[in-house]
């Protein structure tokens, strides 16, 4: 239904970003990386799925077609839904879920929360012809400036991904606690792996 938004991004945090199309303001789910690319930004374009359940009409967005492509890829997948996929997405780079499934390396899908083994077995087994054909060509990282909010941004980021607030805080200060200097990126990821 829709293809993508254009637009001015009124607010942004790490799981979602309020985009103004022409007067209209459009509530989107996205994920860290894309969260990352349009950090500095105050208007861009993203690519967007609607998902129609029963009690919501959800937007998911993401800064290049290839996230996309990936995300529509992984929620096809039984026992994947939109929210694993975002999670998938927030804690692997695009380029690294291709080559994790090109290369039948189940392992690394198996690290994020909410995937076991059969599932993500299921995600390389399903996807490896599918993702295969992408190209691996996205841009290499930008450091993030570091930033007073990165703690809150981290929290809020980990809680929308579905980790409760006392479990996020508690990661987030010891890993701040030993490098304080991350990205807010970095900081999630690194959550991400010892929630």
């Amino acid at each position: 239904m829709y293809a993508y938004l254009k637009g001015s991004f009124v607010s942004k945090t790490p799981s979602s970003v309020i985009v103004d199309v022409n007067g209209v303001g459009y509530e989107v789910n996205i994920s860290l990386n894309t969260y990352s690319m349009i950090e500095g930004l105050e208007e861009g374009l993203l690519f967007i799925h609607l998902i129609v359940r029963e009690d919501a009409q959800l937007l998911y967005g993401f800064s290049e077609h290839k996230e996309k492509d990936i995300f529509l890829g992984l929620i096809s997948v039984s026992g994947i839904g939109a929210g694993t996929a975002r999670l998938i997405l927030s804690y692997m780079k695009p380029d690294e879920i291709v080559k994790a499934i090109t290369y039948g390396d189940a392992k690394s899908l198996e690290r994020i929360k909410g995937i076991g083994k059969k599932t993500a077995e299921r995600a390389v087994l399903e996807l490896k012809d599918k993702l295969g054909k992408l190209h691996t060509d996205l841009p290499v990282e930008l450091p993030a400036a570091a930033v007073p909010s990165v703690r809150q941004d981290a929290v809020e980021a980990l809680q929308a991904l579905g980790i409760q607030r006392s479990q996020a805080e508690q990661s987030v200060q010891q890993i701040l606690t030993r490098e304080p200097e991350l990205s807010l990126e970095q900081l999630v990821k690194k959550a991400l792996k010892g929630v």
